[in-house]
């Protein structure tokens, strides 16, 4: 083999390789990806189907319902509200009308199954997009008052 057939060898060897490294490196990164998505957003239908995603929002009072291992409990942005069902022990943080965030799908019966629940943990901390989706849906309650 010549000098130059060994070269074009080599470097179309080493794009082949970088091009499978990245190929995997995106999946990994697609499978590993969850969206934030409102309460809101998801009464409208914008939530991911089949895929996971975060909603996050705060804890309704007097939803928390426990039945066993698993919790129930409703997350709402003051708009709307969302049916979410977690197996698992909660953060000591996590209560009744303070902030959450929920990663998981929705189920085919319209209740969201968590499968890692993060809870606020200092009063003055929220998700930024959760603060944005609680500012709008104020906004937009004190719009429709009027």
């Amino acid at each position: 083999m010549k000098p130059r057939h060994k070269r074009i060898a080599l470097i179309g060897g080493s794009l082949a390789a970088l091009g499978i490294a990245t190929a995997f490196v995106l999946n990994a990164l697609d499978s590993n990806l969850a969206f934030f998505v409102t309460p809101t957003e998801i009464a409208e239908g914008k939530a991911p189907q089949g895929k996971t995603f975060r909603v996050g929002g705060m804890v309704k009072e007097g939803s928390l319902r426990r039945d066993n291992l698993t919790v129930h409990f409703l997350i709402t942005d003051t708009a709307k509200e969302v049916p979410v069902a977690y197996t698992g022990i909660l953060p000591d943080l996590f209560q009744e009308g303070k902030g959450a965030v929920a990663q998981g799908r929705i189920g085919a019966d319209g209740v969201f199954v968590a499968s890692e629940v993060l809870a606020k943990h200092d009063e003055n901390y929220m998700p930024p997009e959760a603060q944005h989706a609680v500012d709008q849906a104020q906004q937009t309650a004190k719009t429709l008052k009027q």
